[in-house]
């Protein structure tokens, strides 16, 4: 059975690449999604991606994307902070989730360093920018391929 992993991008990571490159790096969101479907293939794992700005519309692709997927990466953004409602949504659908964040937000100022979303989630991933997305989305698929008793995931190509 293949895995099935959704990527979930919140308010203004729209903007990667034009926003604050000194912290979040010059590559852009669609560059980003682009390497993880790369290794989204290496790795036999179909990758569904979404942003959105709205904390609403991110509750409802949990709801509605969750149900069929296996995990969960999500990168909520300044959501990470306060949003109940995501935190609330992704316990809800009982899925493994791995939070990640592109700057170091323990790095940053004091009320960035506190995420309401990291204790319904199996891991975090901070401050090693887009690079932290492709680390979540191996580290899940090979936690999700152990749980179904399956092989380890595919090695990335030399």
């Amino acid at each position: 059975m293949r895995v099935r992993i959704l990527v979930i991008n919140g308010p203004n990571l729209n903007l990667l690449g034009r926003r604050q490159p000194h912290l979040y790096g010059s590559m852009s969101l669609a560059q980003i999604e682009e390497r993880l479907q790369e290794r989204a293939s290496q790795l036999q794992v179909e990758l569904k991606c979404f942003q959105s700005n709205h904390e609403g519309a991110i509750v409802d692709a949990i709801q509605k994307e969750g149900a069929d997927v296996d995990g969960i990466i999500i990168n909520p953004g300044a959501l990470t902070h306060y949003s109940y409602a995501v935190r609330d949504a992704l316990e809800a659908v009982g899925k493994p989730v791995v939070e990640v964040h592109i700057s170091n937000i323990h790095a940053r100022e004091p009320f960035r360093r506190h995420s309401v979303i990291a204790e319904v989630v199996l891991g975090q991933i901070s401050g090693l920018g887009w690079r932290g997305y492709l680390l979540a989305l191996e580290g899940l698929v090979e936690m999700i391929r152990e749980e179904r008793g399956h092989e380890r995931a595919p090695s990335p190509p030399a």
